[in-house]
């Protein structure tokens, strides 16, 4: 711990992180911003509101693999082009819960996962992605036994916290256009010799950024669920 804080690159993810809650927060309070953008792909603008798109989200279940057989391998995860945050929240919280230890290498998956970040630097928290891939050395382990995860996103919608901000400043998101999404699913995990090794269920939120002008991309993943 006390390294991280002498280390000028531990410092500066210190910084991006501490960046990433300053802008979920702008996010939590700005919600009113978001039904003047979101638009559907291939559709002409039509006004969202939060409500609106979390009624969509129990449509079936988003994988980010198809589910392995005890002899077949999952690829890499491939980021979505979608401009609807709830759709690219759904997508990315199923790859980041997913993993096969015998198809691809601990730092396949890590560059895998950084496609999906944002280009802007500033908003880009890879730390808090990276936090959630097996340490190079728990994955080796991992993989003697051929261990694999796949994952499901049943559900994903604005917190709850963006209703209460409907009549806010509808500019503040105008900044950064990152947007919180909460995600819950369930992440199943197995390994050579077995045909269901565990289930749990999972639940994260996550920092989006959709730009107007471009497809949706991860910003981060917020140390705490959003109600």
């Amino acid at each position: 711990m006390s390294s991280r804080s002498t280390n000028p690159g531990g410092a500066s993810r210190v910084r991006r992180r501490a960046l990433i809650g300053t802008v979920a927060l702008i996010v939590l309070v700005a919600l009113a911003g978001l039904a003047a953008y979101l638009t559907r792909d291939g559709r002409t603008s039509s006004e969202v509101s939060p409500s609106q798109a979390s009624s969509a989200s129990p449509s079936p279940a988003l994988s980010a693999s198809s589910r392995p057989s005890s002899g077949s391998r999952s690829t890499l995860p491939a980021r979505p082009s979608t401009h609807d945050p709830i759709t690219f929240g759904k997508a990315a919280a199923a790859a980041l819960w997913s993993y096969d230890t015998r198809a691809y290498s601990q730092p396949e998956l890590l560059a895998a996962l950084h496609t999906w970040l944002t280009a802007e630097a500033k908003y880009a928290d890879a730390a808090s992605v990276d936090a959630l891939v097996p340490s190079p050395v728990l994955w080796g382990r991992m993989a003697d036994n051929g261990q694999y995860a796949t994952a499901t996103a049943n559900e994903a919608r604005f917190p709850d916290s963006f209703s209460r901000a409907l009549q806010a400043d509808p500019g503040a998101i105008a900044q950064a256009y990152v947007y919180a999404v909460t995600v819950s699913g369930k992440q199943s995990i197995a390994w050579n010799g077995s045909s269901a090794g565990g289930a749990e269920d999972r639940v994260t939120t996550l920092a989006i950024q959709c730009r107007p002008s471009q497809p949706c991309a991860l910003a981060g993943v917020l140390p705490t669920v959003a109600p």
